[in-house]
């Protein structure tokens, strides 16, 4: 998706990117950065979110990292103190921290369930509940929800697609709730994206997967970051309590792309 954001649509502006050490999360950062925001590189790892961080100064950007477990309700507490007293007001926010977990009911354990739901949508609770509050008294913002095509259809793994499902339904009540105070709130749903988290499971997963992705090819990152710069940025003023699908046309008729590539490769279509 090609947006029309300038060059500095986010000069003055801060913004928070959850996940932002690796991956997608990454990206969206140095994007943010690259459009003159002052970006929080949230993560967990102080490593890489502080080689994040670093790898913006040295292009000219504005960063500031911040260890930030997305789990912890209290973590977020200190962290809103933090932005409040560094920069005074939040304007973007990207719930984009995840983890990913490919099995099914029977095979999904208490402690894996709780760990999917905590980081991929208790985290999404938690980072709106703590931040919209300074976005309002900065005069409103924008909020990114990082779900998944598994929050949009049938999925084989049980507390990834109910994590999703749950970011993509929870999006959708935050811009009722919000509307008042500013604050637009929508949901982006990936398909395969090239990035770590795709290349954790098995290869052949993928190249499978692929079968049904019309556009023939995985997402490269920057194709999701250009997604979450239109809806944070003045480009999307009336868009709110909605999702944008980034998936290369799977699951508008991925399952019938497959069959027709087939009947192809037989001689029978």
């Amino acid at each position: 998706m090609k947006t029309e954001v300038s060059d500095r649509a986010f000069d003055g502006r801060v913004a928070v990117v959850t996940g932002a050490g690796s991956g997608m999360g990454r990206v969206e950062a140095l994007a943010l950065a690259a459009k003159g925001a002052t970006v929080w590189v949230a993560d967990i790892s102080a490593e890489s979110g502080s080689a994040v961080a670093r790898e913006i100064e040295a292009a000219g950007g504005s960063a500031r990292f911040v260890e930030l477990d997305v789990t912890d309700p209290a973590a977020w507490a200190r962290f809103v103190d933090e932005v409040e007293q560094r920069d005074g007001r939040l304007d973007g926010l990207v719930n984009n921290a995840g983890v990913s977990h490919r099995f099914g009911i029977l095979d999904t354990t208490d402690e894996d369930w709780r760990r999917v739901m905590d980081v991929n949508l208790s985290s999404v609770f938690y980072g709106m509940r703590a931040l919209a509050p300074l976005m309002a008294r900065a005069g409103g913002g924008s909020i990114v929800n990082v779900s998944s095509i598994s929050g949009l259809l049938g999925y084989f793994a049980a507390g990834y697609a109910a994590s999703k499902w749950g970011v993509r339904g929870l999006s959708k009540t935050a811009a009722l709730e919000f509307a008042d105070l500013g604050i637009r709130v929508n949901s982006i749903h990936p398909g395969l994206v090239e990035t770590p988290l795709l290349n954790s499971g098995s290869s052949a997963f993928v190249e499978e997967s692929l079968r049904g992705v019309p556009a023939g090819r995985v997402a490269d990152p920057n194709e999701i970051a250009d997604t979450v710069l239109f809806l944070l940025s003045d480009s999307s003023t009336y868009i709110t309590g909605t999702e944008i699908v980034v998936d290369g046309g799977l699951t508008s008729g991925g399952i019938y792309h497959r069959i027709l590539s087939d009947l192809r490769e037989r001689g029978d279509a």
